[in-house]
């Protein structure tokens, strides 16, 4: 598995944010993956798909998007919203000299990206949906909310693990101990008191209470329409997701009928991309990109 280096930048408003940087394969050169995660999650969750890329040849960045996990935590919660998130995307994008990229959004993630679409589509060169659209369930939204920002501290790696179980066990029927705990170790970092907290800040739940994370705008429909008409989209869903169910697919298969599609079995929100059916999609659709 090859190894990443840490990088850090400095977004428009001043914050120190972080991003895992793992260098391409030798090769003919093309465009590099930016990976984006989730609501609650971090960088790390792209541990095992960000090298299966890299050894493609491909330059890979996995962000830390601004109050997760090495990224500073902002002091002020209005700014954890899509449109703010695309802003730091873009400029670790120019800061890198990076004109063009894939992008990978995991569930907020491909909010981000189809942010980035309305706003800098010229950086946008494929993207990779990953469980999540411009229509979404409110099902899936309610149970994200009742967790989200909610986890406090616990005394050891056991009940870490416990908690990231107790929330996902719904979308991971099949994940034993030791994932739990490697999902654990992902999540969670000893505190200056010794206990072991979550890597990210409490507040970015309050766009999700608020509404400002809720992908129901014309707006963001009109992002993606625009996005899958000009650039090449593979949507990946979890085949339990109870945020981007069947029907809010299909109507994504509808608007976009050039998007190519994936169901990845007896997973629900999100898949973690590693999956058999998500990853070889996912090779195959940037085999076909530049």
């Amino acid at each position: 598995m090859s190894t990443y280096t840490d990088i850090t930048f400095t977004s428009d408003d001043g914050l120190s944010l972080h991003a895992r940087d793992y260098a391409g394969a030798g090769g003919p050169a093309r465009l590099p993956v930016i990976c984006i995660h989730g609501l609650t999650r971090n960088a790390s969750d792209f541990d095992e798909l960000a090298p299966r890329i890299a050894a493609l040849g491909r330059r890979v960045l996995a962000l830390d998007v601004r109050g997760r996990g090495e990224s500073q935590r902002d002091p002020n919660p209005d700014n954890y919203t899509p449109g703010v998130y695309a802003g730091d995307v873009a400029r670790l994008a120019s800061d890198l000299g990076i004109a063009r990229a894939v992008f990978v959004g995991t569930s907020m993630g491909g909010l981000i990206t189809m942010t980035l679409a309305a706003k800098r589509l010229d950086l946008v060169a494929a993207a990779v949906l990953n469980d999540i659209g411009p229509v979404i369930s409110e099902k899936g939204l309610a149970r994200i909310a009742a967790y989200a920002g909610k986890s406090g501290a616990v005394d050891s790696w056991e009940a870490a693990a416990g908690c990231v179980r107790d929330i996902n066990a719904c979308a991971f029927p099949a994940n034993d101990a030791a994932e739990w705990d490697k999902w654990a170790r992902r999540a969670f970092i000893p505190d200056a008191a010794g206990r072991l907290a979550p890597r990210y800040d409490p507040n970015i739940a309050i766009a999700l209470q608020t509404g400002k994370l809720r992908p129901t705008s014309l707006s963001l429909r009109m992002a993606f329409r625009k996005l899958t008409r000009e650039r090449p989209v593979l949507l990946v869903r979890g085949a339990l997701s109870d945020l981007l169910e069947e029907r809010q697919a299909a109507w994504m298969q509808r608007a976009a009928p050039t998007m190519t599609y994936v169901e990845v079995p007896n997973v629900g929100h999100a898949p973690m991309l590693t999956e058999p059916a998500a990853l070889d999609a996912i090779l195959r659709f940037l085999a076909a990109v530049p």
